[in-house]
């Protein structure tokens, strides 16, 4: 055994030291998969309020689940000593407790298998020395924010574990975030990685000018849609949703009371938060189905179609949600569909930055 991993992770030679593309791409996008489902996992936690459930941050230890009875005892006592316990949950039994700690024990064991479903895969293909030129910066770079989201992941947790009963929102924007921004950079990789390996077509001798992509919308759908997610984070870690159940009215009004105040909290204040998400959600719908008609013209193709159909799913995703009590399987899928509008976005971008062929 020891012979056959020396051997996988002996430098190759030179008949074998051939940059792999493709599999690289292929890796990344499974790793993005993996991210997509920690989001998802992660929303469900957030809304279950489980995440406050395992009080510590034992990065090695706490990969394997309480395996006695001794075990969950101890487990249970050390949540009964937090906050959120004693201002929420006080009198809880085991048994709910269980209920709770199972998702933030999964959302964990789901952040250790991407880091080692990054890192193993990134050392094997380093020491094969099948990683084309100029990709091992951007490859570490995203090694790195993993290592970063993970102890952001702690830091969100650590607010809630001290006079407060939920987690800061505002740190739970900034794991959200980062997380995305993970998702991102695996996908964006994979694509120049898998653009990189296509054969060379040869070109007719007369070819006609090509057209440049529309790509003026990057930055502002991008920063536009960033901000929408932001303000769901906050919404979500405040309780924000359930302020109001109807939908378009607020309050039988279309703008509340006091809601742009010159006091008005544009953070903190759940009212102010939630009118702010729900608006927003016009913009993005707009700006997205404005995007995907000028893409679509321009040749996108069914690029611009997802982006369309996603937005409009996710915009009826958000109304249900609302005058459903924020339901958590609705208020997961919402969560789901935002990550989804990412990656559309990311997979258009891409597209709009190549040189047509």
């Amino acid at each position: 055994m020891a012979s056959i991993a020396a051997s996988a992770f002996a430098p190759a030679s030179p008949a074998r030291a051939l940059p792999r593309p493709r599999a690289i791409a292929a890796w990344l996008f499974a790793v993005a998969a993996l991210v997509f489902a920690m989001v998802v996992v992660g929303g469900i936690t957030r809304l279950t309020e489980s995440g406050l459930s395992i009080v510590k941050w034992d990065v090695v230890s706490g990969t394997l689940p309480p395996l006695s009875d001794a075990d969950w005892a101890a487990q249970f006592d050390a949540y009964r000593a937090s906050s959120q316990y004693r201002l929420i949950n006080l009198g809880m039994s085991l048994a709910a407790f269980k209920g709770i700690f199972f998702w933030e024990y999964a959302h964990r064991l789901l952040a250790r298998l991407i880091g080692v479903a990054f890192a193993l895969p990134l050392a094997w293909f380093w020491a094969r020395r099948a990683i084309p030129a100029g990709y091992k910066p951007r490859l570490l770079a995203l090694l790195a924010l993993g290592g970063l989201q993970g102890a952001i992941g702690w830091w969100m947790v650590a607010s809630g574990l001290v006079s407060r009963a939920a987690v800061a929102h505002e740190r739970l924007a900034v794991h959200l975030t980062m997380a995305l921004v993970i998702m991102s950079g695996c996908i964006w990789t994979a694509l120049d990685l898998r653009r990189g390996a296509r054969p060379a077509v040869a070109r007719p001798a007369v070819a006609r000018p090509a057209v440049a992509r529309p790509r003026a919308w990057i930055i502002p759908f991008a920063l536009l849609l960033a901000t929408q997610i932001i303000y769901g984070a906050f919404t979500a870690g405040m309780h924000a949703g359930h302020v109001s159940d109807t939908w378009p009215l607020m309050f039988e009004t279309l703008v509340p009371t006091g809601v742009f105040d010159a006091a008005a909290d544009f953070i903190n204040a759940p009212v102010t938060v939630h009118f702010i998400h729900r608006s927003l959600a016009y913009a993005v719908a707009a700006s997205a189905l404005l995007v995907a008609w000028r893409l679509g013209k321009a040749g996108a193709g069914n690029r611009a179609l997802a982006l369309g159909a996603m937005v409009v799913v996710q915009f009826t995703l958000g109304v249900l949600t609302i005058v459903n009590g924020v339901a958590i399987p609705l208020a997961a899928a919402h969560q789901a569909g935002a990550a989804l509008l990412v990656v559309i976005t990311v997979v258009l971008a891409h597209w709009a930055v190549q040189k047509p062929a």
